[in-house]
């Protein structure tokens, strides 16, 4: 898909079938990780992306999740810090017009980003 990410990495963690719908998606949302991988020159982790409902309720994802869109990824960044340093620098890029506006999750240890087109901080 891009020069860093590959479609495997964005599946759907009980191994089902990703919808084209999805995959559309999750080429968009790749060209945005591969931006601020580009940026950082270090590898970023998909922890999680597309997950299908019963996966999505598994993990207790909400019900308006944009994993099942295909639309959000959890990310960790080698040598990032997931809330010290990779929340910001993802939101300066964002700020910046380097990356889509969407969702940014701050956690311990990852950073969700999304691609929903509204901005919406947590």
């Amino acid at each position: 898909m891009t020069k860093n990410f590959s479609i495997k990495e964005f599946q759907c963690k009980c191994g089902c079938t990703m919808p084209q719908e999805v995959e559309y998606n999750i080429v968009k949302l790749s060209n945005q990780l591969q931006a601020i991988r580009d940026y950082v020159k270090t590898p970023i982790t998909i922890n999680s992306a597309y997950r299908c409902k019963s996966h999505n309720k598994a993990v207790n994802g909400s019900d308006r999740s944009q994993h099942l869109l295909g639309k959000a990824a959890d990310i960790v960044i080698r040598g990032y810090d997931p809330s010290l340093e990779t929340y910001p620098l993802v939101e300066a890029l964002i700020n910046e017009g380097d990356i889509l506006q969407g969702g940014l999750g701050k956690y311990d240890t990852f950073t969700h980003y999304d691609i929903r087109k509204t901005k919406a901080r947590w």
